[in-house]
Parts: structure tokens; C-alpha cells; sequence
């Protein structure tokens, strides 16, 4: 099968257009040939933002932020480009699920194959064409359904040492509380967009089933303040302290053995469950803990005379996110916590 993506709108073009990218040959996620809206705002010279929402079906926080970037923003208001794909997974968006309907994760599906089922031709037009096409990518995440993260922007930490530099500047310009560092496997959407050398933003913005007032004002204001730092955006650039607000806290969540990556198979590994039940959280995320801390507990349904197992912290650090089922099972991860790390220090890491 070979590849018939198409992106309907001239991405050269300037003012405001909006259009889909599609699949000729019949997609399975979106509808018959539909697979993502995408939208351009152009006007002038300046750098090129790729702006996506919607990378996992149910993360909407983004997805809102960029619908409402793609209605509000007038290219007046523009300097160069901003191109924005709102919601990536609509199949999966529409059904509340992470994945897409034939299982596949489009965040683990690049760089992509043109001749690939649809997940990978989109991954494969996201690397070749819209990539390319930017200076900046911004791509936004939170916990999902079954989760909570500590509503803030982050950054997978290149090697390049000037790219570094830009990317935590860029993550900084989100103004939220936390920041923090993670490894992921190198098939993820930030990954390719590094390897071509761009400037990334990702974030977790909460997460769970309801989007609290104040969570989605940070998307929206983080978002739109990140544009302005990279100056394709009218306005003056807001700080921490021109908002009153005390230096954000850097957090280290990367493991040595690259465990961290996705709510599914490890973003929450710092604790995993050695037992199955009822998962009460003793600590908010947000929390310094310290190590040995009990940060939750695990309680049997079955057995209402056994003690609740003890879920303690394996080092100092701070309390990211935490899985907010209660029901759980053995082996399953529950927990994110880091160690703070000083700014300084990370720019000066080989």
C-alpha cells in the first residue's frame, strides 16, 4: 500500500486557512478518508510553531488549548507561522481512549512508514512534512483517564547542548509551578522532533475526567506565552516574577534504565504495586516526601482483617503524579516522584 496522505490546505500559504490532513486510500480513525483537522495562521516573517493537542485520544486539556489557539488567534496577531493539528487522535478522542481503535499508540509510531497501516503514514507525514516545516514543536499531554500529573511543561533533555539550552528556556516560558525531566525510547513524537534538531515543548496538564477552571486557564496561558518567548506571537512574554509568582521547581524524573515514558508501561514506575485492592493516596502530587515516606497504602476488599500495605517514598524528592483509580493491581505503577535538580547543573551535563 502505498502512501496517499494529503494535506488539504497550502502550508506555504498565508492568513488564516483550515482544512484535514486525509488519507485518500480510506483511513480507519476519523472517518472514511479523515484522519486530523490542521490549521494555519501565517502572516509575515518569523519562525514556524507546530502546535499539537490530542496525541493520546484522552488527554483533552491540549486539545481545548489549540482549538481555541486555532479560533482566536488573528494572523494579525502572527509573526511567521503557526500550524496546528488540535486533536491528532480523533477516533480515539471521540471514544475516550487512549489508543487508537486498532490498538496502536500514535505517540510510539514514529518516525513512521508511508506504507505503514494509517497510524504510521500520519506519524511518517508528521516527520517528513510537518517537522521540517517548523522551528518549534509544542506538543501537549496530560495523565490521561486514569491519571494525575501536577498540571505543568517538560522536556525529554537532548544531548545537544545549545538545542538544551533553548528547549528549557522554551519549557521555562509556560510559567507553570513545576517543571520537570523525563527519558523516553526514542519512537515518541518529541524524540523525532529533536532529532531534527527543533526546539520541543511537551507538558502534562492534569489529567482524570474533569478539567479543573485553573488547569485549563495554564494550558491556555502557558501556550500562549511559549508562542510569544518564541516571538511568533504579538505581546510582551510574562516571567514567574513579573507574575508575582516565586521560581518554578525543577524536578529530575529520569531513570538510568529509560523506564519513564507513558502512563501504560511506566511513567508512574517509581512505585509499583506488590499487591492488588483499593489504592488510597496519603501525599497530593506536588508534595515534598521524603524517603521512607508513605505516600499511600493498599487496602484488600477481600480480606478486611489484613493491615493495608504500606507504599513508602524510595528517596526525597517531590510527588509528581499518581495513578487515581483505586482499583489496582499487582505489579501496576502508581507513582511518579523526582529529585530536584538545580538549572545550572542540567545545561552543564555532558
Amino acid at each position: 500500500m502505498s502512501s496517499l496522505m494529503q494535506c488539504t490546505i497550502d502550508l506555504g500559504g498565508s492568513g488564516r486557512q483550515a482544512g484535514h490532513i486525509r488519507l485518500l486510500s480510506g483511513g480507519s480513525a476519523g472517518g472514511p478518508d479523515l484522519l486530523a483537522p490542521i490549521v494555519s495562521i501565517a502572516n509575515g516573517a518569523g519562525p514556524t510553531v507546530l502546535v499539537c493537542g490530542g496525541n493520546h485520544g484522552d488527554e483533552y486539556e491540549g486539545q481545548i488549548a489549540a482549538l481555541r489557539l486555532a479560533r482566536d488567534i488573528e494572523p494579525a496577531q502572527v509573526s511567521g507561522r503557526i500550524i496546528i493539528v488540535p486533536v491528532i487522535s480523533g477516533a480515539a478522542s471521540r471514544a475516550h481512549a487512549r489508543l487508537w481503535p486498532s490498538g496502536a499508540n500514535f505517540n510510539r509510531s514514529f518516525p513512521g512508514n508511508p506504507d505503514g497501516p494509517p497510524i504510521e503514514q500520519l506519524a511518517h507525514f508528521f516527520s517528513t512534512v510537518l517537522f521540517p516545516a517548523a522551528d518549534i514543536v509544542i506538543d501537549m499531554h496530560s495523565a490521561g483517564a486514569f491519571g494525575w500529573i501536577v498540571p505543568c511543561s517538560h522536556m525529554c533533555v537532548p544531548k545537544n547542548r545549545a538545542q538544551r539550552k533553548l528547549m528549557l528556556e522554551a519549557m521555562e516560558a509556560w510559567n507553570s509551578d513545576f517543571h520537570f525531566l523525563y527519558t523516553s525510547h526514542g519512537n515518541y513524537l518529541p524524540n523525532e522532533a529533536e532529532r531534527q534538531g527543533k526546539i520541543v515543548v511537551t507538558t502534562e496538564l492534569g489529567g482524570g475526567n474533569r478539567i479543573p477552571v485553573a488547569v485549563q486557564e495554564l494550558a491556555w496561558s502557558g501556550l500562549t506565552n511559549v508562542l510569544r518567548h518564541v516571538g511568533v506571537l504579538e505581546g510582551k512574554v510574562a516571567t514567574r516574577a513579573s507574575l508575582g509568582l516565586p521560581p518554578a521547581t525543577l524536578v529530575d524524573c529520569r531513570f538510568d534504565d529509560g523506564r519513564i515514558g507513558n502512563v501504560g508501561s511506566g511513567l508512574f514506575d517509581s512505585i509499583v504495586a506488590p499487591a492488588g485492592g483499593l489504592f488510597e493516596v496519603l501525599v497530593e502530587p506536588g508534595s515534598a516526601v521524603a524517603e521512607g515516606e508513605p505516600v499511600g497504602r493498599i487496602w484488600s476488599p477481600d480480606d478486611p482483617t489484613l493491615p493495608p500495605v504500606e507504599l513508602r517514598s524510595p528517596f526525597s524528592g517531590y510527588l509528581i503524579g499518581l495513578k487515581t483509580l483505586p482499583v489496582i493491581e499487582r505489579g501496576q505503577s502508581l507513582a511518579l516522584i523526582g529529585r530536584l535538580i538545580d538549572r545550572d547543573a542540567l545545561l552543564k551535563e555532558m
